[in-house]
């Protein structure tokens, strides 16, 4: 899972409550065994997830791609923020804000990697509980 601690942006599918798919970049982190990230409450993935929460999340690099299914969770207990703060503090330089908006936890219910040299050789797909 190196590409997903290791790209600094990533892509998220989120779906409208009409069914069609909303892409956006973003940043996160991996940690503890889940995607975290935030966004505004107002955004539309914010929207989307609250009526959905089935998401996508990949990585930057395409070529050596990391492409996670799973259900986003909001989090809502501080120390749990207080706790990913050190880690986007070294990747981002910044902290997770104050707490004013919302975080997600995407815990893997799928994911594939790809790897464009050596594919199909190299195609993987982990599935969790």
């Amino acid at each position: 899972m190196k590409n997903l601690t290791e790209s600094r942006e990533y892509w998220m599918v989120t779906v409208r409550p009409d069914g069609r798919p909303h892409a956006m970049i973003i940043w996160g982190l991996w940690f503890d065994g889940a995607f975290w990230f935030g966004t505004g409450r107002k955004t539309q993935k914010a929207r989307n997830l609250a009526n959905n929460p089935n998401c996508v999340v990949g990585t930057q690099n395409a070529a050596e791609a990391v492409i996670l299914e799973g259900l986003a969770e909001m989090i809502t207990d501080p120390a749990i923020r207080k706790k990913l703060e050190p880690t986007s503090l070294r990747k981002y330089g910044m902290g997770g804000g104050d707490g004013s908006e919302p975080l997600y936890r995407v815990r893997p219910r799928r994911v594939f990697g790809l790897i464009e040299k050596s594919f199909p050789n190299t195609a993987t797909r982990w599935t969790f509980d």
